[in-house]
């Protein structure tokens, strides 16, 4: 795995604290107990970089990390969790439709789910919001190490099939095992127009796992239209 010049830069409950800057920014989405922290960390290749914690659900503010100087990833509040009361409920929602209403340097959405499971309600409800916005989104299929080798194809036509997503463009991935994050890296730089440093991506990416062998997408797909 490539690793990358990562940083935090700001935790924000709303617009008057969202960091000032031009780059583009790619926002991680997910169930509060779908690895969204451990994705970042696995993605940038650095163990500590968002916090990984065992309650779901901690993760009440957007967090900014600024990736090799060149773009922004952004990890949002974990959906569906039903611990919370209804007051920070309803702060969360506010926070996150302002973000995703008014923040001008959304470029994609890399939707997480649970490659162990179907796509739950929330998933789906996520998907049919991004697709409504016209947002472009990549699917990683997450913890794949915890599905069977012989299950995993199948697996993945669920997400596929459930999302209404075509199936190159679901990515399966595994922080436990380090796989798959230089393929959705890779989809995530193509989103950005930044061949160069996907160039860099391909030449030095490691030999890619089994999970992703029968169908390996290297694109993002355009929300609005993943049902043509």
């Amino acid at each position: 795995m490539i690793h990358h010049d990562a940083a935090f830069i700001v935790s924000s409950s709303g617009k008057d604290s969202w960091p000032e800057s031009d780059l583009p920014e790619v926002v991680v989405v997910g169930r509060s107990n779908v690895g969204k922290s451990s994705f970042i960390n696995a993605l940038t290749n650095r163990k500590k970089l968002a916090y990984v914690g065992s309650t779901p659900g901690k993760t009440q503010l957007l967090n900014f990390f600024k990736i090799d100087n060149t773009w922004v990833l952004v990890d949002v509040p974990g959906y569906g969790y039903a611990k919370l009361s209804k007051n920070q409920l309803q702060k969360l929602g506010q926070m996150m439709d302002e973000y995703f209403g008014e923040r001008e340097n959304i470029a994609c959405v890399v939707s997480l789910v649970d490659a162990r499971h179907a796509p739950s309600a929330d998933d789906l409800d996520m998907i049919d919001y991004f697709k409504q916005t016209g947002r472009q989104v990549i699917v990683g299929a997450t913890k794949i190490d915890k599905v069977p080798k012989t299950k995993r194809l199948a697996a993945l036509k669920t997400i596929s099939r459930d999302l209404k997503i075509p199936l190159k463009f679901i990515y399966p991935i595994s922080s436990t095992e380090k796989t798959g994050f230089d393929e959705i890296c890779a989809a995530i730089l193509k989103v950005l127009g930044q061949d160069e440093a996907k160039e860099k991506v391909k030449a030095e990416s490691s030999k890619p796992d089994s999970a992703s062998e029968p169908e390996k997408g290297t694109e993002a797909v355009e929300a609005d239209s993943a049902q043509k």
